[in-house]
């Protein structure tokens, strides 16, 4: 063999490999989790239900087709344009298509990477599920959510999807509750101690203030107020004068009355009144930023608290689920990063999961200022629902 065949040999192998030498995932995949290999056929198959799960109803299914997209963009071709509006050309019917691929092909590679992971996991942690079970689970949702079998039939049609790939996601999700399961038992023991704890720092979530059930009149002016007032000093009743003088319409609807009103819940001026004043005794006019109040306090509910015995079964059961909650997070954050660090994508299907995928930018809060949304199951992100639910609704 000439040495130039012998050097270019190599070469050829190398390139044979979609992510490039060293990524370890064989020509014919996409991702590998340590010894398991997602091929380009399984991709290809959840990438077509993903293409259908996206589609409008009704409409024709556009498969994005890399590199070129040609059958794609002759697809979008054919669809109607609106009145007024330009044609697309070629160009922006491509780009279209390529972005549609790339929306979908990180859906359907999250889900595949989290399906291999969570199916890892269990067995690592010796969680086995029975054909059994699965059916028995999938034949509880198809009841639900299809009267007729001709419905099912119909929805097989359109989903894209087999039933072999319900039955998949239904299995996945019983594994994903029995890792759970797994991951939070024994994690409930709560001592009398910490109740105890609990409740003395937190006295305060028992406590209820006291209370005031109001009659009132509002006016914008101080004139209309000593008018309503002198209304009721002349005997009128609070709903007849409500009506006459009122303009706080919640109030006025229900004769005057405003009830179960707490220490600085209202306007300063008026909360001061409102506490200050005597039971029966007709008050006002009280200045405020929304007018001039007229009041009366019918009835006083004195502040209370509960005990530790009252409030024992509603502490235990919190610490109970927080001692979980903690357990679930931390095996969490072990589990991703388990996981991504075993994890190699092909050059052209990297997703933040990959390990060696781009470092992402982070940000130390989430950007809705809530806490991070870690799921321990698959990420529901392949046609049609966002569950097992195989309606797909």
């Amino acid at each position: 063999m000439p040495r130039i065949l012998r050097i270019a040999l190599p070469i050829a192998a190398c390139a044979a490999l979609i992510a490039g030498c060293g990524s370890d995932v064989p020509s014919n995949g996409v991702a590998k989790v340590g010894d398991s290999v997602i091929t380009k056929a399984q991709f290809n198959h959840w990438l077509n239900a993903a293409a259908h799960g996206s589609a409008a109803p009704g409409s024709n299914v556009t498969i994005p087709d890399p590199p070129n997209f040609t059958k794609c963009a002759a697809n979008l071709a054919k669809q109607p344009v609106a009145k007024g509006a330009k044609k697309p050309t070629q160009g922006q019917l491509k780009t279209q298509c390529k972005q549609q691929y790339d929306a979908l092909k990180q859906q359907v590679m999250q889900f595949l990477v989290s399906s291999e992971w969570i199916q890892q996991e269990a067995e690592k942690q010796n969680v086995k599920v029975s054909d059994k079970e699965v059916q028995k689970q999938f034949q509880d949702q198809k009841k639900q959510s299809f009267q007729k079998d001709a419905d099912y039939k119909k929805f097989l049609q359109i989903s894209g999807m087999t039933e072999a790939d319900l039955l998949f996601r239904v299995k996945l999700d019983v594994i994903s509750n029995d890792v759970r399961t797994k991951v939070i038992k024994g994690k409930d023991k709560v001592t009398d101690a910490q109740i105890s704890s609990y409740y003395n720092k937190n006295k305060q979530r028992f406590a209820q203030p006291e209370r005031r059930d109001l009659l009132v009149v509002l006016t914008r002016t101080k004139a209309k107020a000593s008018a309503a007032k002198a209304a009721l000093d002349g005997g009128q009743s609070w709903a007849t004068v409500a009506k006459k003088y009122s303009i706080d319409e919640a109030s006025k609807a229900q004769g005057g009355k405003l009830p179960g009103v707490a220490k600085g819940q209202q306007e300063k001026a008026f909360d001061t009144a409102i506490f200050g004043a005597k039971k029966g005794t007709v008050v006002g006019p009280v200045k405020t930023q929304f007018g001039y109040y007229v009041f009366k306090v019918t009835k006083v509910t004195a502040a209370s608290q509960q005990t530790l015995g009252q409030t024992k079964e509603t502490i235990k059961n919190l610490l109970k689920s927080q001692n979980q909650q903690k357990a679930l997070n931390n095996f969490v954050t072990k589990f991703r990063k388990d996981y991504k660090d075993k994890t190699k994508c092909a050059k052209t299907y990297l997703i933040p999961d990959c390990s060696n995928a781009p470092k992402q930018k982070t940000t130390s809060t989430p950007a809705s200022g809530g806490a991070p949304q870690v799921q321990t199951t698959t990420p529901q992100t392949t046609p049609q629902s966002t569950g097992t639910d195989t309606s797909g609704k």
